[in-house]
């Protein structure tokens, strides 16, 4: 791989690892997680998966999560406080309607030691929208027309629309992570090896092993010099488990200092009642839905009986028989909520615009709707419906709840539904490649407000590549983005719930609060409006 330099400086040579230190794996634990440090390391255990380390090539709470331990952003989220401020900025702010400056510090390196300079911040969003990769972030990038290294320290992002209101947020978000141009390639992905042997991080910890959604070990990283201050610990290893189960006999045994995403709600009842440990529970940003593909769902656009209006009629019949409540009181105990619209409870311009257009209106399911719906477009039912999930990325409740819909569906005599499950690393690749019509996925927010609800999922070119497009929903996110009067800005915010409620690209499930495990002796822990797991904070008794 060919590796572009913009300023000369030579990364040959440079290993990690120099702050490497021991990790030997307890005896009693089980095959996969677990372990102790004679050094003291925080031991942490998750079901997330990564999918890459580049901050190009993926849009994922797995990934993210590893990502904002090491690598810095210009703006960033105090704890505490969902509202960003400069990280390693020096200072941020509009010094026109279409320009956005930022001054970074003076000083910075990342931790192989080469300097950290506008160079690399112009080259980490560059990057972002030359590779566009189908599971990165760059849509969030929409609005940003060039980014320009003025001096050493000056950068001018100049942006399509004046008045972005949200533009310093995604300098926060996954498409904000500034990498070091003498070791990420300019136009294509750099391998998770690379970065890591490269030592390219300039955030509070550099990634000293790494075996790939097995373990990470981190050390903390004297070169940082931004928002969040130094680590308080003297490192953290970071492990993987397939199986929840694994994970929560862990933490009973203290075999790990923290659980988190995800144990399942049983689990979470039960350690609830464990004086050994702590049940950590934070605001909830995180959301469940159902994801249809316009080409490839029944009687989506490439099918051989492709029929828009049918296709509608599906979607709209699959929202009137799900029981939301169900699902939550049945499955998850009450960990998660319903959700009608798109917006979650909590964050201003949240509606319930799902609520009345479908099911009794109420909330709750009719058959009878969604039985006339289709009968009324010409259908005739049984409709056989694919619809795929994943296997444990959002902890093992989730097949429990697919089972629950399928029940729910097939049980009007309507649907005859196929569920199945695939490993993350793989679904990734095949939700985006139109392989399955209808399909789950979870969202963690990047930054607290509805526009990270509505943007990366309903603009023409969004995340889901699921070929929804409505212009007019496309221009109303745009417009919501640049207005200033807070009132205006909600009634669009509201409006464009309306207006996508009516198209069903995706059919919202439930809201979840964060939830996090930690032994007796572990402080530190916070769970915030900023949704973002840091490690730095982390001590032990």
């Amino acid at each position: 791989m060919a590796f572009a330099s913009m300023k000369g400086r030579r990364a040959a040579g440079i290993l990690a690892g120099t702050a490497a230190f021991a990790l030997v794996l307890t005896g009693c634990a089980t095959e996969e997680g677990g372990g102790e440090s004679g050094d003291g390391a925080i031991l942490i255990g998750t079901t997330e998966q990564v999918t890459a380390l580049d901050p190009a090539g993926s849009y994922d709470n797995g990934s993210f999560g590893v990502q904002n331990q090491v690598f810095p952003f210009l703006m960033n989220t105090p704890l505490g406080s969902p509202d960003v401020e400069p990280d390693i900025a020096e200072s941020a702010e509009f010094t026109a309607p279409t320009e956005y400056t930022v001054v970074l510090k003076e000083g910075l390196k990342f931790a192989n030691g080469n300097a950290l300079t506008a160079s690399d911040v112009k080259f980490s969003f560059d990057r972002q929208l030359a590779i566009a990769d189908e599971n990165g972030p760059s849509s969030l990038l929409y609005n940003l027309e060039s980014t320009e290294a003025v001096d050493e320290t000056t950068v001018v992002f100049t942006l399509k629309a004046e008045n972005d209101q949200i533009f310093p947020q995604i300098l926060s978000s996954p498409a904000g992570p500034i990498v070091d141009e003498d070791v990420f390639s300019a136009d294509a992905l750099t391998p998770d090896d690379e970065i890591v042997e490269g030592n390219a991080f300039a955030g509070q910890y550099s990634i000293t092993s790494y075996d790939f959604n097995k373990t990470i070990e981190f050390t903390p990283n004297p070169e940082y010099n931004g928002l969040l201050g130094e680590a308080e610990n003297s490192s953290v290893i970071l492990s993987y488990y397939t199986d929840s189960s694994n994970l929560k006999l862990n933490i009973q045994e203290g075999d790990i200092d923290v659980a988190f995403r995800s144990l399942s709600a049983t689990d979470v009842e039960d350690l609830r009642g464990n004086d050994s440990v702590k049940v950590v529970d934070g605001p909830g940003g995180e959301i469940q839905y159902i994801v249809f593909n316009f080409d490839t769902m029944p009687f989506g656009a490439t099918t051989p009986e492709a029929d828009p209006a049918k296709a509608l009629a599906v979607r709209q019949a699959t929202a009137d028989l799900v029981d939301r409540q169900e699902i939550a009181t049945q499955v998850f105990k009450e960990t998660y909520t319903p959700l009608y619209s798109y917006v979650p409870e909590g964050l201003t311009g949240a509606t319930e615009a799902l609520k009345p257009l479908y099911g009794d209106g109420e909330g709750g399911p009719d058959a009878e709707k969604a039985a006339a719906t289709l009968e009324a477009a010409g259908i005739t039912t049984p409709v056989e419906l694919s619809l795929q999930y994943v296997a444990e990325r959002y902890g093992p409740s989730w097949g429990d709840a697919y089972a629950l819909v399928k029940d729910q569906l097939e049980s009007s005599g309507l649907f005859t539904v196929n569920i199945q499950a695939t490993e993350w690393v793989q679904y990734s690749k095949d939700r985006t490649a139109d392989v399955y019509p209808s399909y789950q996925l979870g969202w963690f927010p990047d930054y607290s407000d509805a526009d990270n609800y509505l943007t990366p999922f309903f603009l023409t070119e969004n995340f889901l590549a699921n070929h929804y497009d409505n212009v007019e929903v496309n221009d109303l996110i745009l417009e919501q983005a640049t207005t200033v009067d807070p009132a205006a800005r909600q009634a669009l915010i509201e409006e464009i719930q309306e207006k996508v409620a009516g198209d069903l690209s995706t059919v919202p499930l439930l809201q979840g609060a964060q939830l996090a495990v930690t032994g007796s002796t572990v402080e530190g822990l916070t769970l915030d409006a900023s949704f973002k797991v840091r490690f730095a904070g982390l001590t032990k008794g």
